[in-house]
């Protein structure tokens, strides 16, 4: 049984119809009676070209197609075996041309390392990928120091987004006197577009257990929860199927390799509360209290969950950790810069063609990543932005392309790397409606603890609001940074701290279209209802009739062959008869 098919069935590949194309080569291989091996995998990171189809065959090239329908797997698979493949969508390939396979040349995959080749449900696939053999290696040949102090030379630092060095922090919980201990993984991913970690859950989720408990036994731990949203059930389930077969297998559970280590892991699903994805908020929850912040100190890894010391980090951070141990630190160091080390996941959304996930260098310019990685921008319209970690984060211009991305680098414009979203906006994007958007999920996601978080940002949400609605003054310029500046002082946590950061940016960066906006009535990009007017242009008009027919509102008048109206009272500004108009009769202004 030499040919082998994968099928990435992961979130974004069953949302694009990858089950009907596994369910389709199920059909093909049997009723031609066909020895394969169908294989689930699941995401690679190229979610645009799913659904995703891999071929592989001892003494011949592995291909992997991309966009694949069911009615053609099997002509697929048919000119596959007899030597001579299909090459109209070939994604990726060992020896002919594919058309992705420069986009993983750019890549350095540590933590997305299993991702899209294994089957994240088989610890036999796992184990062959040098799978807990750094745990062993842990367990057998070093002790808890050496362990801390492999991680802390390596460099590696906090993935969730504060970027805080994660050796130093394991330290700080070993240093710790009490007994009880406690491990916790953040994999309360919440961010607008991104989706790093639900991927690596969907994906490799034995990494994540196997990370967690070196961990443990560094700082002396035999307990862990991974807290993550009930809004990723299939990440759920393949997180409770590796936590059994680990258990099952001696990788988990009582006296782990025969030694005196033990550690048993427990899943929390979150409600969805943005909040949560903050350290002492997230171990209120787990509690069963309200999830809301507290005041640090102290701080987790001097008194945790239920008073105990804890160690908290996220997916991506717990991914890297295995392969530095095996490979060390020196291996992992020689990438990055500086001051930030390895490599980098991001969930690149918006206007790119190559929308998906991607893993880079630390230290890769914004424009390499978008460009090289990404491969561009998805329309005709030019790059106008890029907003960088999450709502939380910041938006910067085309002018800061070369920018690294390090943590010290992206800080500097006022953005944030966070925990890697990554969303590209052309020039039909309008970046006073972006801060609304970005501040309008902070404000409703605040616990509404602090009184500048929970009035703040609604103030500053009313400002913008009224700017999008023409109702501006230039006074509320400097109302939006007086309150931001205020609202960051006066916070908390992470989410009042941050959550201004949409809207300092773009006052920044893109100040003249708040100009636009208040004083010329104008929205640039076309994009706020309330400041755009459609009007027919009696030379073009040619009274053909469409736009009547696909405006909502019944509001566009006249007799076939005659020049049409639109009633400005009536019009909702939806521009369906702009998109309509095969004759550019419709003017948008």
């Amino acid at each position: 049984m030499s040919l082998t098919i994968k099928v990435g069935l992961a979130s974004c590949g069953l949302a694009a119809g990858a089950g009907d194309v596994y369910n389709a080569i199920a059909r093909y291989l049997k009723n031609n009676k066909l020895q394969a091996h169908l294989k689930q995998t699941a995401c690679i990171g190229m979610c645009f070209a799913e659904p995703l189809m891999e071929l592989s065959h001892s003494g011949k090239n592995t291909i992997t197609y991309g966009r694949v329908l069911p009615e053609e797997v099997g002509s697929l698979i048919e000119a596959y075996q007899s030597g001579n493949p299909k090459t109209d969508n070939i994604i990726l390939a060992d020896e002919i041309p594919g058309s992705e396979n420069d986009n993983l040349k750019n890549q350095i995959r540590i933590a997305l390392r299993n991702c899209g080749i294994i089957d994240p449900e088989s610890l036999e696939d796992y184990l062959d990928r040098n799978g807990y053999r750094a745990l062993e290696k842990a367990l057998r040949k070093m002790s808890r120091e050496e362990v801390i102090s492999e991680i802390k030379n390596s460099g590696l630092r906090g993935r969730g987004g504060a970027g805080f060095p994660t050796g130093l922090k394991w330290e700080f919980a070993y240093m710790s006197k009490d007994k009880k201990k406690y491990v916790v993984c953040n994999a309360d991913e919440g961010d607008p577009g991104a989706f790093m970690d639900r991927s690596v859950l969907e994906g490799d989720p034995h990494s994540i257990l196997e990370g967690m408990a070196i961990c443990a036994y560094a700082i002396g731990s035999d307990e862990g929860y991974i807290y993550c949203r009930a809004e990723y059930p299939l990440a759920i389930k393949r997180l409770n199927i590796a936590i059994k077969q680990a258990n099952d297998a001696g990788y988990l559970g009582r006296n782990i390799h025969g030694s005196i280590f033990s550690f048993r892991i427990h899943i929390k699903e979150g409600a969805g509360a943005f909040v949560c994805g903050e350290e002492t908020a997230l171990m209120a929850s787990i509690e069963g209290q309200r999830g809301m912040p507290r005041i640090r100190p102290p701080f987790p890894a001097q008194s945790g969950l239920w008073g105990h010391p804890t160690n908290i980090n996220n997916v991506e951070t717990f991914a890297n950790v295995s392969w530095i141990m095996l490979e060390g630190s020196g291996a992992y160091s020689r990438f990055g810069t500086e001051k930030s080390k390895g490599t980098k996941v991001f969930a690149l959304a918006g206007k790119i063609k190559n929308s998906g996930l991607i893993e880079v260098p630390m230290g890769m310019t914004l424009r390499d990543v978008i460009y090289k990685v990404g491969n561009g921008m998805l329309t005709d319209k030019p790059f106008k932005g890029v907003q960088l970690g999450g709502p939380s984060g910041g938006c910067l211009p085309e002018s800061l392309l070369d920018t690294p991305v390090d943590y010290d680098s992206i800080n500097k414009t006022g953005a944030i790397m966070g925990s890697g979203g990554m969303v590209v906006m052309d020039s039909g994007t309008c970046m006073v409606d972006v801060a609304r958007f970005f501040l309008d999920f902070t404000q409703k996601e605040s616990c509404g603890k602090c009184t500048f978080c929970r009035i703040g940002t609604k103030r500053m949400l009313e400002i913008l609001t009224r700017i999008t609605r023409g109702e501006g003054e230039l006074e509320d310029l400097d109302k939006l940074e007086e309150l931001a500046v205020n609202v960051i002082k006066g916070s908390l946590c992470g989410l009042g701290q941050t959550a201004p950061n949409p809207v300092l940016t773009t006052l920044r960066y893109f100040r003249e279209e708040y100009i636009s906006h208040i004083v010329e009535k104008k929205c640039p990009a076309g994009v706020c209802k309330a400041l755009i007017k459609y009007e027919i242009d009696p030379e073009k008009c040619v009274g053909c009739t469409v736009c009547t027919h696909k405006c909502p509102m019944a509001c566009i008048t006249g007799e076939r062959k005659q020049i049409h109206k639109i009633d400005q009272e009536k019009c909702i500004k939806c521009g369906a008869c702009y998109e309509a108009c095969k004759f550019a009769a419709i003017i948008k202004s």
